[in-house]
């Protein structure tokens, strides 16, 4: 049986009851379209209302994942959440596994087995009675940080490590990194995951995040490489002048940047639901 996650917001507050209005947000003029933006994480959820140019309308509501993690923990938790915040024109997620036609086809810290081939995009439709756009979490929070020239990356480091790679602004086929070896028999997860920074300590994880970036950057050859994750904040290194640490909020923020026309193509084949 899941366990229950309390949601609190950002600011500490308890979200109102199952049932309760929302608050209400405005409607029209230039803030619409608004955005519910979902970050769907393997420690937390979070979620919060964009305007057109993805500045939040309200405070981030954050709650723990459930473990374990199946879709229906997982959307019991993410209905609590959209219940405390106002409503929205549209809905973006980030998810950490593959997606493929608004399905899932990995989600390896969630649990592959329970979430394989799960329409997540339709679903949300389904419950949340808006139009839905999802791609991972990892590529949603680089189109909150890019800057659109040459060749982007990103790595995200949190349960696991994601990864985005972006040429011209335009998202390249999806790697998932955090899966491929990297030392010895370990994999990206394994090696920079949220369990190795807790079992080998600060100063040792630093030296494997440092290594990640010299791996990284000689598969990739990137003009610029973006650090983001709830354990960037973790990382005390001397980064060169094209690797930046960008603020985890992106993987909020970043959800208005799936509904610009140039991603409309990414979006235009979809199993089970609408663009």
């Amino acid at each position: 049986m899941a366990k229950r996650s309390a949601v609190v917001s950002k600011r500490g507050s308890k979200p109102g009851k199952r049932g309760r209005a929302r608050r209400r947000a405005p409607h029209g003029g230039a803030g619409s379209p608004y955005t519910l933006a979902i970050d769907i994480g393997g420690t937390h959820v979070k979620a919060s209302v964009l305007d057109r140019n993805g500045k939040a309308i309200v405070d981030r509501v954050d709650a723990c994942t459930p473990h374990p993690s199946p879709p229906a923990a997982v959307f019991e938790l993410l209905q609590t959440i959209v219940n405390a915040l106002p409503p929205f024109d549209r809905i973006s997620a980030g998810f950490p596994g593959v997606i493929r036609n608004g399905c899932v086809v990995t989600a390896p810290n969630l649990g592959t087995k329970a979430w394989r081939a799960f329409p997540l995009a339709a679903e949300l439709e389904k419950r949340l009675g808006k139009s839905a756009r999802v791609l991972n979490d990892a590529e949603v929070q680089g189109l909150g940080v890019i800057i659109g020239s040459g060749l982007e990356c990103v790595l995200t480091f949190g349960t696991g490590m994601g990864s985005a790679i972006y040429r011209d602004g335009q998202l390249t086929p999806h790697l998932e990194l955090g899966q491929h070896p990297v030392w010895k028999s370990k994999t990206y997860d394994q090696y920079v995951g949220a369990a190795a920074l807790k079992k080998i300590g600060l100063a040792k994880w630093n030296r494997r995040a440092s290594r990640v970036i010299t791996f990284v950057r000689t598969l990739l050859n990137f003009d610029h490489l973006y650090l983001g994750g709830g354990n960037a904040a973790n990382l005390a290194l001397q980064l060169p002048r094209d690797v930046t640490i960008v603020s985890n909020r992106a993987g909020i923020t970043g959800g208005v940047r799936l509904w610009d026309a140039r991603f409309d193509p990414l979006f235009s084949t979809r199993l089970g639901g609408t663009t």
